[in-house]
C-alpha cells in the first residue's frame, strides 16, 4: 500500500483569564465562557478557584500550580498542550503570571508553538492607578518589594524614575514599606493607599507620604487586607528648593564621595537622588578642571 500521509497533531491553547481581585461578580462573561470550555484550568490555589467556578456553575477540572510546583506543572501541562488540549490559566485574583505564577508555562508554551491566546479583565495594579488620580503619561510596576528590609531598601534606591511607582505589599509589612519609602524619597512625595479593593471594605486615601506612617496606625483595620500602594510622581523643585539642595550637596562633597553625598543630600533635601547625582558629578568635575 502507498504511504499514506499522517497529519500533524494540533497543538492546543494556553488562554489567561483574568478573575475577580475581590468580588466574584467581576468575572467577564467571556471569562465565564472560556473556563467553562476549557479542559483544564489551571490555577494558584484550586479551593479558591474552585469556589468562584462554583459561584458561576463552572464544573471544569483544575490542577495546581504554583509558586512551589510551577516547573514541574509547567512541563505536564505542556504536554497536555501539545497533544491538543484547551487549558485556561487562572491566579488567585487579577491576571495571571503578573506579579504570580504562570509565566514558565506562557513562556514554555510560545517556545513550543502552542497557541497563547488573553482574556483581560481585573488587575489590581491598574485599578489602583486609575484610582489614584496622578497625571503622568507613564508609571512603574515594581510588584511585591522584597520581605527583608535591607533587600527593601537596596530595591527602592534604584527604583527611583520620577515617575509614579505601582507596589504591591503584604499588610504585615506595609508600615515598614512605607517608613523606607520615607527614607528613599523623602517626605512630600504624595502616596495612595488602595486596600481590599473591590471587597467589602475597600479603601482609596491619597496623602503625602510624610502622613502614611500615622494614617496606616490611626485604625487596626488599615493595616490588614490587601494592599497596593501608588507613589505619585516627583514633585517639581521649586527654586528655592533647588538653590538648598545644591548647598548641602556642596557641604557634602567636600566630605564624602559623590555617590553618597547625593544618597546623603536627597534624604536631607527631599530632592531627587538621580538629580543630585548628576549635579554632584557636574560639580566635581569643575572642582577637578580648578
Amino acid at each position: 500500500m502507498p504511504n499514506q500521509h499522517v497529519p500533524a497533531p494540533r497543538h492546543g491553547e494556553l488562554m489567561l483569564v483574568a478573575t475577580p481581585i475581590g468580588n466574584l461578580s467581576d468575572l467577564s462573561p467571556r471569562a465565564c465562557e472560556t473556563l467553562a470550555g476549557a479542559d483544564l484550568i489551571a490555577c494558584e490555589d484550586t479551593r479558591t478557584t474552585r469556589t468562584l467556578l462554583a459561584a458561576h456553575g463552572i464544573a471544569t477540572r483544575t490542577v495546581a500550580l504554583h509558586a512551589h510546583n510551577e516547573r514541574a506543572a509547567s512541563d505536564k501541562l505542556l504536554e497536555a498542550l501539545l497533544a491538543g488540549s484547551r487549558i485556561a490559566l487562572v491566579s488567585d485574583a487579577g491576571t495571571p503570571a503578573v506579579s504570580d505564577p504562570g509565566a514558565l508555562l506562557v513562556a514554555a508554551a510560545h517556545a513550543a508553538g502552542v497557541r497563547v491566546s488573553t482574556v483581560p479583565g481585573p488587575n489590581a495594579a491598574i485599578a489602583a492607578y486609575a484610582a489614584s488620580g496622578f497625571l503622568a503619561d507613564r508609571f512603574l510596576f515594581a510588584g511585591f518589594l522584597p520581605a527583608a528590609a535591607a533587600a527593601r531598601r537596596k530595591v527602592l534606591a534604584e527604583l527611583d524614575a520620577g515617575c509614579p511607582l505601582i507596589l504591591y505589599e503584604a499588610p504585615h509589612r506595609v508600615l515598614a514599606a512605607v517608613e523606607d519609602l520615607i527614607a528613599a524619597y523623602g517626605t512630600e512625595r504624595e502616596i495612595v493607599f488602595a486596600r481590599e479593593l473591590t471587597k467589602k471594605f475597600e479603601e482609596v486615601s491619597r496623602m503625602r507620604l510624610a502622613d502614611g506612617p500615622a494614617w496606616l496606625a490611626a485604625h487596626a483595620h488599615r493595616q490588614q487586607g490587601e494592599f497596593v500602594l501608588v507613589l505619585g510622581p516627583r514633585p517639581p523643585v521649586a527654586p528655592q528648593e533647588d538653590t538648598e539642595s545644591e548647598r548641602v550637596l556642596g557641604i557634602l562633597l567636600a566630605e564624602l564621595p559623590v555617590s553618597a553625598a547625593a544618597r546623603a543630600a536627597a534624604r536631607i533635601t527631599g530632592a531627587s537622588k538621580n538629580a543630585l547625582y548628576a549635579r554632584a558629578l557636574a560639580l566635581a568635575e569643575k572642582s577637578d578642571e580648578a
